[in-house]
């Protein structure tokens, strides 16, 4: 497997784990009742920790169909070079640095890790050029 389809897969990893620690993080602030019943009411937002893993799943959420698709379109033509493998694996770490940043109320870093996340797939659709 290529590095690329490696950090994709990777990539997939953190987001389940985001999922999974956001809907737990939820559930401990709504309480389990609330959890496992049928949501009919609206809630209140969410606060403190779970609020900012929510809204961190939710911008991965957003940005993570880009980078699937630039790896699969760079595996298709057969694009491998340092901008992808730099791009992958930046897109990667940097999602990982801002949702820890985001879990900790980490303001402005988590932002510059937000932009080196999307230079990652800007460098994968620049090879591809």
């Amino acid at each position: 497997m290529t590095i690329e389809l490696n950090m994709l897969a990777l990539s997939v990893a953190l987001g389940l784990i985001q999922i999974v620690t956001a809907s737990h993080a939820a559930s401990m602030q709504r309480g389990y009742r609330w959890a496992a019943g049928p949501r009919d009411e609206i809630p209140p937002p969410l606060t403190g920790i779970a609020g900012r893993l929510d809204r961190a799943v939710r911008n991965f959420l957003e940005t993570v169909p880009s980078f699937a698709a630039a790896v699969l379109v760079a595996q298709i033509v057969g694009r491998h070079d340092w901008m992808t493998v730099w791009g992958v694996q930046l897109y990667f770490w940097a999602r990982a640095l801002y949702v820890a940043l985001y879990a900790f109320g980490v303001p402005l870093i988590r932002s510059l890790a937000w932009n080196a996340a999307t230079i990652g797939i800007a460098l994968i659709l620049f090879a591809l050029r």
